[in-house]
């Protein structure tokens, strides 16, 4: 009989001693909290296991030892990050350094197995280099100290004479050749390249390993016990060791307690002819600030049962948080963690305080953390953009969105982009197709535009407006002698569909016996009906007056539940850029039966 159980994938290594026959599956289905494993025993054998015991396992701040207790919890505007750090017992054998490598491959699955955290710790002050350790012979005296090489004295009375005959580059009548030869390294000075430098050690600092100290003795003087009685007992180590840290549930035990695989491996290398020594030590591992997750410290941080904000929108350097109603008096606190956890990456944290509410589909943001800087640069696709948050819109959610349209683009193309904003899909499509007409409304986001095109080298292939967009279809198609567009790009997701109107006949009357191909439509927009796509192609049909034929409905994202942003693909049908506007017609005659 074989029972299958569904558990988080870090919660295997306690279950080995209660599975009975357990084979690890190469063909394993593994999702968020998915594991499969085998057992030949009935699934009544897992009646009386305490799953709450497995589920501790591994790294927690809800776990260990607290260094700082807040006494009125934290300050909604100042985060306190001693209060993260957590101390945690753990046992170690401690060994020869040059035999930590083939024991640690033969204790596999007895480690300690916690993200980051290395099996194998340093003990400091006990590492001897390995150039002094040459000039000592291997024999030892009766203090058990290294006998002193007697070619010592020449050696070091060599070393000074080199030392006071060449300088440090082995130089003597041409001190400056190496200045000469070589080019200048510009060393990086000033306060900002020395936090920048303390912040990256800081950031590697995340966990420090101490062995415990009993009774007060010191090191060199400690009788220490080998982990099989007193046959093997030592009164001092004598070359570097290491640390074999052990997995927490061997902590605060004895050597008779811990798993016969690990006694058993320990008797064999003991019983060789070198003599090999390991010792079972107590250890204190602590975790700092900069070890825990992002999610970890927000979950500590936020009151229970408050929903964790786990995704932002990176902006070249700007994380863009969208916090809910709930999470507004702990934003500081959350924009602190987000920009501690992602530096150096991002360096200014902000969130959006309203909903785009302008024509120039500007949001309104305020800078939570890092610098005040909302200019920026982000490469998508490698294009380089110049953004400013403040004054333009960007949306780097749209970038698949952005490439799966250029891919449908050929290279005989003329596009038309009539909400280009600062042109991330103009641009890319113009390293592509024949010629762009990229226009917006913002003056800021065509300052943008006009930047990025320069810096891309593509002056000659972008033309850009600022005009109005059906101010802009009415000049573009109305020209005398067009150069036809055949791509038009309208994402402007509230309002786009209304748009369609500007294209109803748009062709003049000198353009009726011209056989041009006809347009082809990309129009966006938001939907929050049952059958988005019909809704949608209604509002299309209404604007042009008529509904267009082989439309294809492509669904972009999912903006929030139960809302949609769709794009339609369709040709322009010719009746409607051939339409006579009747109510034009109307209005000149009425005015010149005025004149008259």
């Amino acid at each position: 009989m074989v029972s299958v159980l569904l558990i988080p994938s870090q919660l295997l290594p306690p279950l080995h001693k209660f599975s009975l026959n357990f084979q690890p599956c190469r063909a394993i289905t593994q999702t968020k909290f998915n594991f499969k494993f085998s057992c030949t025993s009935s699934f009544n054998s897992f009646s009386t296991f305490d799953f709450n015991a497995i589920i501790d396992y591994g790294p927690s701040l809800s776990k260990g030892q607290k260094l700082i207790e807040l006494e009125e919890g934290p300050d909604s505007n100042y985060l306190v990050k001693q209060s993260f750090t957590r101390v945690f017992d753990i046992a170690a054998l401690r060994v020869p350094a040059e035999e930590c490598h083939a024991l640690q491959a033969r204790l596999k699955g007895h480690l300690l197995n916690w993200p980051r955290i290395k099996n194998i710790a340093r003990v400091s002050g006990d590492d001897i280099d390995e150039h002094i350790k040459e000039l000592f012979d291997q024999k030892e005296d009766e203090n058990g100290v290294f006998a002193r090489n007697e070619n010592m004295d020449d050696l070091l009375r060599e070393r000074v004479e080199l030392a006071n005959k060449f300088n440090s580059r082995g130089f003597i009548h041409f001190k400056k050749l190496a200045q000469m030869s070589r080019p200048k390294v510009k060393k990086r000075t000033g306060q900002g390249s020395q936090e920048r430098a303390k912040g990256r050690r800081n950031k590697d600092e995340y966990a420090t390993i101490e062995v415990v100290e009993e009774n007060g003795e010191t090191e060199e003087d400690e009788d220490l016990t080998g982990l099989l009685g007193d046959d093997f007992r030592v009164k001092s180590w004598k070359g570097p060791t290491r640390l074999l840290l052990l997995d927490e549930r061997h902590a605060k035990k004895a050597a008779s307690e811990l798993p016969q695989a690990v006694q058993v491996l320990l008797r064999e290398d003991t019983n060789q002819s070198r003599k090999i020594k390991y010792e079972l030590v107590q250890c204190k591992l602590t975790l700092f600030y900069d070890y825990w997750r992002m999610d970890e410290v927000l979950e500590e941080l936020l009151p229970k049962g408050m929903v964790v904000p786990s995704s932002y929108e990176l902006v070249g350097h700007i994380a863009h948080l969208n916090l809910r109603t709930e999470h507004l008096p702990h934003r500081r606190l959350i924009a602190q963690v987000v920009f501690d956890k992602n530096r150096p990456k991002v360096q200014t944290v902000v969130n959006k305080i309203d909903a785009i509410q302008n024509d120039y589909r500007t949001m309104q943001l305020e800078v939570l953390a890092g610098n005040h800087s909302l200019v920026t640069t982000v490469v998508e696709n490698g294009i380089r953009f110049q953004v400013d948050l403040a004054t333009v819109y960007w949306n780097s959610r749209l970038g698949t969105e952005r490439q799966r349209l250029i891919n449908s683009f050929k290279r005989g193309d003329n596009v038309c982009d009539v909400f280009s904003g600062v042109g991330p899909l103009a641009i890319a499509a113009a390293k592509k197709v024949n010629r762009v007409y990229a226009n917006d409304l913002n003056p800021f986001a065509v300052k943008y535009q006009l930047k990025n095109i320069a810096c891309n080298k593509l002056q000659g292939k972008v033309e850009v407006f600022n005009k109005d967009g059906r101010e802009l279809i009415k000049e573009i198609l109305g020209r005398e002698n067009p150069a036809f567009v055949t791509q038009v790009v309208m994402n402007l997701p509230n309002d786009a569909a209304e748009y369609l109107d500007a294209f109803r006949g748009v062709f003049r009357e000198k353009h009726r016996d011209m056989h041009l191909p006809l347009p082809t439509i990309h129009v966006y927009g938001f939907s929050k009906a049952s059958k988005p796509e019909s809704e949608f192609l209604e509002r299309i049909g209404s604007a042009l007056g008529e509904a267009p034929t082989a439309v294809v409905m492509h669904r972009v994202r999912l903006v929030a539940p139960g809302k949609w942003m769709l794009c339609a693909t369709f040709s322009l049908p010719k009746r409607c850029l051939l339409e006579i506007k009747w109510d034009e017609i109307f209005f000149c005659c009425l005015t010149l039966i005025r004149r008259c």
